[in-house]
């Protein structure tokens, strides 16, 4: 308890920076869908979030060295209050695409700084239930965070006036907290081959955990409108893919431990793309169906990254996990990027099912690829326990490095 309390303020500050970033992308998305923005546009306004992901990782613990960690903190927040403000000030696309751009960055920004803060003040006798509780906060504001677009009204300046106002009170709880700030940490380098040379499979999942997850959720409220949903039930469509996905981990991770982790992968994989056949005529079945049919495919996919970041990791030395974490988010940004401009464009040429055929094709591909590894490498008798790792940040290695010492 007095653990809990000392991190109360970084905790609070991630819960309401996730309930403003995180309800963003799907408001955004209604409200595209509201203004007439086409399909790929929409599909746009998703890539140009993660590229500004990627800046934010990439400069976040560079500007931290520089002004410190609430400052930094600040600086970004700064930045994704402007582009939700901005908004509906300026309705175009492209406008938003480059509000978004600043919406990615802090959301990288912003849990650069949290994570960089946690790492300084936990010990190794605490560092497991810090990162159960910075889950526990994060995921849960995720899931309430897809919600609000049920009470949302779609291209309205209320609307991102309220998100602005959330992310501009994420300032508060970390700005106002008497802890003295840590150290700044050293920026990590980032060696994307890295990733590759310690095991090319991690870098295949990876890149199909992003397709999987950054097509479904950014163009997800555009698949459900085209196949009739309401938006409060699109609302439940976002946010049941995210507790099917939290639900999983921990039989995954169990299994993960105990077998063959590419047999795991595999068979993931395979699930993934029943759930994503089963997604792709889940109209026929009704709302119903197709909430069930999102539960089931986050259920299957969203364990992939932490999967493959396990088996990239059963393969590094203690002295490469920052490092290695930062390649891991290195390749989900590029993947990221291109999933919801590519599913935009395929769900224009083919109809909503394309956006599951997509997914289900890139699943087959890990598949495949898992398959021929198996006969190239021989797994590790020693292997790193399985952490569910958060796509958050560059940093997350430092969080992380400890417990994947253990044996």
């Amino acid at each position: 308890m007095r653990m809990m309390i000392s991190f109360a303020a970084l905790f609070l500050s991630v819960v309401l920076l996730q309930l403003s970033t995180g309800g963003v992308g799907p408001l955004d998305a209604i409200s595209g869908l509201a203004l007439n923005f086409s399909t790929a546009e929409i599909g746009l306004l998703g890539s140009a979030h993660f590229f500004g992901f990627f800046i934010g990782c990439w400069w976040a613990p560079r500007l931290m060295g520089s002004v410190g960690h609430s400052r930094a903190f600040a600086a970004f927040t700064s930045a994704g209050a402007i582009g939700l403000l901005a908004h509906m000030m300026w309705i175009d696309a492209y406008a938003w695409a480059v509000m978004r751009v600043a919406s990615g960055m802090c959301v990288a920004g912003c849990y650069t700084v949290i994570e960089a803060w946690l790492h300084a003040k936990v010990t190794n006798k605490t560092r497991g239930r810090a990162m159960g509780a910075y889950r526990v906060a994060d995921m849960g504001a995720s899931l309430a965070a897809q919600l609000l677009i049920s009470v949302l009204e779609p291209a309205s300046y209320i609307s991102y006036n309220l998100l602005a106002i959330v992310c501009c009170a994420s300032l508060l709880p970390l700005t106002l907290t008497t802890a003295s700030q840590p150290e700044t940490p050293d920026a990590p380098r980032l060696r994307p081959m890295l990733l590759i040379e310690c095991s090319p499979l991690a870098a295949a999942g990876v890149l199909v955990a992003a397709l999987s997850s950054a097509s479904f959720r950014m163009i997800g409220p555009v698949y459900g409108q085209q196949v009739g949903l309401e938006v409060d039930q699109i609302a439940w469509f976002l946010a049941v893919f995210v507790l099917g996905g939290a639900l999983a981990q921990y039989p995954v991770g169990w299994l993960a431990d105990r077998f063959d982790r590419r047999q795991v992968l595999i068979g993931l994989s395979l699930a993934a793309v029943v759930s994503c056949a089963f997604g792709a005529s889940s109209h026929m079945f009704g709302a119903v169906g197709i909430l069930a049919a999102a539960f089931f495919f986050g259920l299957t996919s969203f364990p992939i990254f932490s999967i493959s970041a396990a088996h990239a990791n059963d393969f590094a030395d203690n002295s490469q996990r920052v490092e290695l974490s930062a390649a891991l988010m290195f390749f989900y940004a590029l993947g990221a990027i291109a999933a919801p401009l590519l599913a935009s464009k395929l769900i224009d040429g083919f109809g909503p099912s394309a956006l599951f055929v997509m997914i289900a094709a890139g699943h087959l591909l890990l598949v495949l690829f898992s398959v021929v590894r198996m006969t190239v490498r021989k797994t590790r008798d020693r292997r790193t326990p399985y952490i569910w790792s958060p796509r958050t940040s560059f940093t997350l290695g430092r969080l992380t490095e400890r417990l994947r010492d253990r044996r």
